[in-house]
């Protein structure tokens, strides 16, 4: 089954970043994908952080959860919506929510990023704190597809290999990791991160990112990639709003498992 990790460079224009992302999931569609999962912060790349409480929306309202399920009925695509800001209980602050639509237009799933990335990159002047403008939410996703059970992450969440065996005690065989890893955190661990929790979930990674320069002045790795479980790179592009496709096998995951017992040899 053919799978597509949307690789983007998104802005400050709501509308602008929706066609992109509408244009991309049809070219994804006529390459034959039947699932494809955006980026981290696929619909607005804010110049300010505090912009995105201005965009939060409600769970089933708004025009970013309209396009994507009208998008995912026009492309008859399954579509991991990378993250959008979802209203939180503090009304300074938002959920960054990825959420899942079927290829009929039904919101199947809702995951709320749990890890926020609230860091000093080491031997620069470049910081970042995400909990000043995001919520965090507490809840493991995982759900069915017709790729296998898919379980959802977000970017920073890829440095907590905790929460994937959570995932795969959910029944995951894929991961879907929607990110806006910064070129600098990107060029050091972007690539070891995935395939690691690939190898040692013995799991399929499905990981579209953003690249190149944003309106908050972040500069983003892109690499987007699709992985298998063995930790072979299938598909992968450094750079360009693009469409990232491989053909993965829904039993492969399963197979593994069995004839390399690594998950059932688990003691703690």
């Amino acid at each position: 089954m053919r799978v597509a990790a949307i690789q983007m460079n998104s802005g400050a224009d709501l509308a602008a970043n929706l066609q992109l992302a509408d244009e991309l999931l049809g070219d994804a569609a006529a390459e034959g994908c039947k699932f494809a999962a955006l980026p981290e912060n696929f619909a607005l790349m804010a110049a300010r952080a505090k912009d995105k409480v201005s965009y939060a929306e409600e769970p089933g309202q708004g025009p970013i959860q309209a396009f994507l399920a009208d998008a995912s009925r026009r492309h008859a695509l399954w579509i991991v919506a990378g993250s959008m800001p979802l209203v939180s209980p503090d009304a300074g602050r938002v959920y960054g929510a990825c959420l899942v639509f079927d290829a009929d237009g039904n919101a199947r799933g809702c995951y709320r990023k749990i890890h926020l990335f609230d860091v000093k990159l080491p031997g620069r002047d470049e910081a970042y704190k995400e909990s000043l403008s995001m919520y965090p939410g507490d809840d493991p996703v995982t759900l069915d597809t017709p790729i296998g059970r898919v379980g959802l992450a977000i970017c920073y969440d890829v440095r907590f290999p905790e929460l994937f065996r959570r995932l795969v005690d959910g029944g995951a065989c894929v991961f879907a990791v929607p990110a806006a890893f910064t070129t600098v955190t990107g060029e050091a661990h972007w690539h070891t991160l995935l395939r690691a929790r690939a190898i040692e979930n013995l799991a399929y990674v499905i990981a579209p990112g953003q690249y190149g320069a944003h309106p908050d002045g972040r500069s983003t790795f892109g690499h987007s990639l699709i992985c298998d479980p063995w930790g072979r790179i299938l598909a992968e592009q450094a750079e360009g709003n693009c469409v990232v496709a491989a053909d993965i096998d829904p039993e492969l995951s399963a197979r593994l498992r069995r004839e390399f017992p690594a998950l059932a040899n688990r003691q703690l």
